[in-house]
């Protein structure tokens, strides 16, 4: 019986049925370890916030141009709480990303470890652009339109809870929706999709963005969800480009019973 041998560096050195056992616990033990780390993290991240919640809430209430109330008594207790661990979550990004990296990084042959390491300060700088044009570009634009909708016969009064609220989803979801190419780029380098698939996917692609851009967008006017759906398709298009330029066929991990030791002696 032959067959082809696979690359060195793929060759596992223990029998796969007792690396799969000892791996399992393996796996649970090093999961533990990494939620402990990202709880600390996101703790450590609150604990510093804070001391900055009330400037951090003056800077988000900004585009109301208005004092928000409270009509409960623990409202304003909930909200500075709510918007310490919204902030301590960004500060503890960098270390919670890097942990969910790390864990699922074994898995992974040696360079699309390397691809997904070196990402890692793109996903940081993708995110807190998408959060800043989310900040600075929609939310304005999206706040004065809120204010006037029905201005003439309806008196808005805004609570503070549930501006939080609302901010923080449409500061995350951009957020997370600029690391489209990154995600796009990752997969092309570990052969998952191609430049040629995804471009021809275009139509179905620009339905997708307009879904997310209607269930993201806080208001149903045209112009609000088109800031949202421009930078998406621009984005998209961008991951199509890299996909284009860093497309490396996936290799196979399809070996023979004999590899591993397992064959007829």
């Amino acid at each position: 019986m032959t067959s082809q041998n696979p690359p060195a560096e793929y060759r596992p050195e223990l029998d796969p049925i007792e690396e799969s056992r000892m791996g399992l616990l393996d796996h649970l033990a090093e999961l533990r370890m990494r939620l402990i780390r990202v709880v600390v993290a996101l703790l450590v991240g609150t604990l510093i916030s804070l001391l900055f919640a009330e400037r951090i809430l003056q800077f988000i209430t900004e585009p109301v141009g208005k004092t928000l109330i409270a009509i409960g008594p623990t409202d304003t207790i909930v909200v500075f709480f709510k918007v310490s661990f919204a902030a301590g979550a960004v500060i503890a990004m960098p270390i919670v990303v890097y942990q969910l990296v790390a864990f699922i990084a074994p898995g992974l042959y040696p360079h699309e470890k390397r691809a997904l390491f070196l990402l890692l300060p793109g996903v940081m700088l993708l995110f807190f652009a998408g959060a800043a044009f989310a900040n600075y570009v929609m939310l304005p634009v999206a706040v004065g339109f809120l204010q006037t909708f029905l201005g003439t016969v309806i008196s808005q009064e805004w609570t503070i809870d549930r501006y939080v609220t609302f901010f923080t989803r449409i500061v995350f979801w951009i957020g997370v929706a600029f690391e489209t190419p990154l995600v796009i780029a990752f997969l092309a380098r570990i052969g998952i999709v191609s430049g040629p698939k995804l471009l021809g996917y275009w139509r179905q692609a620009i339905v997708v963005i307009s879904i997310l851009a209607a269930i993201i967008t806080p208001t149903v006017d045209p112009v609000n969800m088109a800031i949202v759906m421009v930078p998406l398709i621009v984005l998209y298009f961008l991951g199509v480009g890299l996909a284009y330029l860093l497309y490396r066929p996936r290799e196979p991990r399809d070996f023979s019973a004999e590899d591993f030791g397992l064959g007829d002696s």
